[in-house]
């Protein structure tokens, strides 16, 4: 009994967002055009892509920096994205945080390392997006905006830092998510690990690759450009890398390629 109203009250709460956030038909169909990737996706898809962006949007917070002002197409244009790594995974995995920043362009941000004998390096690092554990988001507009054109280059900013997001959910970016046991975990280890050095090698050779060269930084790193190229070049991604694929479509629950 008690568990039947809890579920009707959920749905009763989902009901009045979707209705507070609903997004135009002619505002979701210009954001269909701006990004193919999203376009070619099923119906039953975007359907449910259009739900998730919703609830996205009542969810969270955005605001801009450096004069940046958000509007309706910014707003739909950063759920539609973030949204597609979870449309089978749920928007759950995006309970951590609130706030989403946009600025107008990548910015740079002031870094210091100490290495392993005490000395600080301090350096300047140009950013076009960055997640951090409990938010908020930031993401430059240039490159949300440019996301349609970039996705031939498996460049996404929005899905690769809402993968860091995912990566987070059990305690770091690390490149291991979290998984449903330990079998799975075993799996995932052993792929990611095999996929992560043979791309590494391929990186360090000067080959060229799907995936960011990027990737190579870490397997956090690594997690997420591949994420990007999942969703946006997910043909190229499985021609070059098919065990890689394979564990994402597992993980993700999608097989993007399928309407590529």
């Amino acid at each position: 009994m008690i568990g039947r109203l809890l579920r009707r009250w959920q749905q009763h709460r989902e009901q009045r967002a979707l209705a507070r956030r609903e997004i135009p038909e002619a505002l979701w169909q210009r954001t269909l055009q701006r990004y193919p990737f999203l376009a070619r996706r099923s119906d039953a898809d975007l359907r449910e892509l259009r739900r998730l962006s919703s609830l996205f949007l009542d969810r969270k917070e955005f605001s801009g920096a450096g004069g940046f002002v958000v509007d309706d197409d910014t707003a739909v244009a950063v759920a539609a994205q973030a949204c597609l790594p979870v449309l089978r995974l749920g928007l759950g995995a995006y309970d951590g945080f609130v706030g989403i920043v946009i600025h107008p362009a990548p910015v740079v941000a002031a870094r210091a390392v100490t290495d392993e004998t005490g000395v600080v390096h301090q350096y300047d690092e140009v950013l076009a997006g960055e997640a951090m554990e409990g938010g908020p988001v930031m993401l430059s507009w240039t490159d949300v905006r440019d996301a349609g054109a970039t996705a031939g280059d498996a460049y996404n900013v929005v899905i690769h830092e809402f993968a860091h997001v995912i990566d987070m959910l059990d305690g770091e970016a690390d490149g291991v998510p979290p998984l449903p046991d330990a079998k799975a975990l075993a799996h995932w280890s052993e792929v990611m690990q095999y996929e992560y050095d043979r791309f590494c090698e391929r990186v360090a050779c000067g080959h060229d690759t799907v995936l960011d060269p990027y990737g190579a930084e870490a397997p956090g790193e690594f997690f997420a450009v591949a994420s990007e190229a999942f969703f946006v070049a997910p043909q190229a991604l499985k021609e070059e890398q098919p065990a890689l694929y394979r564990l994402f479509v597992d993980f993700y629950r999608q097989d993007p390629a399928a309407t590529a």
